[in-house]
């Protein structure tokens, strides 16, 4: 039970520091659709998602109502669909993504997620066909999302297929040009990617997952930077970084129990399991409600400037703490998102220079995922788009943490040109990638073998 000054608490954050639940995420298994007749797979999935999600959006506003927590996105997670629709060549796949794109309209969620393949250690039939598939179903569907897991800390860096995405990404970029490269925006690339990940774009059901099951994202970066405000305005001469630690840890405490409060109630009303509570802070561009500016309230001019590693690294240990505390079904990516686009502190930054493409590679060490949401200019080589992901792979293989690579090379578009995604999704300056030719590397393909502490049966 909450006392009377958690209430109070909480009930300022709702009214002036941007709380809010981010995500629920209903995930549906696909394992019992399918079929080698692709009509019949089709029927079978929408009818699936259709029977399940069919209430999702109207209980979850219901319950954002009834506690004044708005629920801010309503989602779908789906079995990697290169594992069901293993039967199918890259045509029938981009029919599956229009399928998919269709019973997510039906339902009304903004996003679906599990247009995924999980090729760490190598390539099924059914894996080269959805990735082949890409660059067409991204640019044929409104509300897909897509991830590919290409390495592990268990199996190594799979180049062929990092190789590969470096092609594909630059696919769907031109594909989705008149959008400016749009389709690379709904397109990630990972490291350890989780089973049970809430959050878009990276979303999918595992097939260690129940047949249904609803998962909540929280967020709340805006009631963190003003905990710390409050904390900092109010401190004694003893006040130090420990102490802000400490702010942090009980803020993520309170946000992660609202969100699982809401998250819970949503799986009871609609009769299905629920999973876990991804705590993580995922920023928008609306101002007040900025990973970036957190960094500012802990004392540096910008996000960039020297101490942010570090401040980053404290800020997604300390979130962790806190929801752990808070919850037993603490699962996903639970951190800290750093997506430029998504991010209005963060976009500014980067727009002015504080934040090249190394500085927000060395943060990824310490953060939730990875290099996210940045647009490059759209004459980068596929060679060099792969090198970036290959380098961010190694990070997450090395360090046993996932990490991600979600890059937008804008067609047309150069340095400091800016391109605007509209929405949740923001606008972003194209800012430089590294200089120098990795095409020898990327062309001895093969697989970069797991480091020695991969050995831990």
């Amino acid at each position: 039970m909450l006392t009377e000054r958690e209430v109070i608490s909480t009930l300022n954050m709702l009214r002036n520091e941007h709380l809010d639940v981010r995500t629920v995420t209903l995930g549906v298994s696909l394992f019992d659709c399918v079929s080698h007749d692709l009509d019949l797979f089709t029927a079978n999935v929408k009818a699936k998602i259709s029977r399940y999600a069919a209430n999702l959006v109207r209980v979850c506003d219901e319950i954002g109502d009834k506690y004044g927590i708005p629920v801010v996105n309503k989602r779908i997670s789906v079995s990697p669909i290169a594992v069901v629709g293993a039967p199918f060549g890259p045509d029938g796949m981009v029919r599956i993504c229009q399928a998919l794109d269709d019973a997510a309209k039906e339902a009304n969620v903004n996003f679906l997620g599990g247009f995924s393949a999980l090729v760490e250690k190598g390539f099924t039939t059914g894996d080269r066909a959805l990735i082949e598939a890409l660059p067409e179903a991204l640019a044929t569907t409104e509300r897909i999302c897509s991830s590919i897991n290409v390495a592990s800390s268990r199996s190594g860096i799979n180049m062929d297929a990092v190789a590969l995405m470096g092609r594909q990404i630059l696919k769907t970029a031109d594909a989705t040009k008149e959008h400016g490269g749009l389709g690379c925006a709904k397109l990630v690339v990972f490291a350890n990617i989780p089973q049970d990940v809430p959050f878009m774009a990276g979303a999918y059901l595992g097939v260690g997952e129940p047949d249904v099951v609803i998962n909540v994202g929280v967020s709340g970066p805006g009631v963190v930077k003003k905990a710390i405000d409050r904390a900092v305005e109010a401190r004694s001469e003893n006040f130090t970084i420990m102490d802000v630690a400490e702010v942090i840890k009980r803020t993520a405490f309170k946000v992660t129990r609202v969100g699982e409060m809401i998250g819970k109630e949503v799986a009871q009303r609609l009769n299905i399991p629920f999973g876990v509570a991804d705590l993580s802070l995922a920023p928008t561009p609306a101002v007040g409600d900025s990973v970036g500016e957190i960094f500012q309230s802990v004392g540096l001019s910008s996000i960039g400037a020297p101490g942010t590693t570090a401040i980053l690294a404290m800020l997604n240990d300390c979130v962790k703490k806190g929801g752990a505390f808070a919850s037993s079904s603490v699962g996903g990516l639970s951190g800290a998102f750093i997506p430029v686009s998504e991010d209005s502190s963060i976009e500014a930054a980067a727009t002015a220079g504080l934040l090249s493409l190394e500085k927000l590679e060395a943060m990824t060490s310490v953060c939730s995922v990875g290099l996210d949401m940045i647009a490059i200019p759209g004459d980068t080589s596929a060679a060099t788009i792969s090198g970036i992901i290959a380098d961010e792979m190694a990070i997450g293989m090395i360090n046993h943490k996932t990490t991600a690579v979600r890059l937008i090379p804008v067609p047309g578009k150069t340095v400091g040109d800016v391109v605007n995604f509209g929405g949740l999704l923001g606008k972003a300056a194209i800012i430089p990638v590294p200089k120098g030719d990795s095409s020898g590397f990327i062309n001895f393909g093969g697989r970069i073998p797991a480091p020695i502490h991969s050995l831990k049966n």
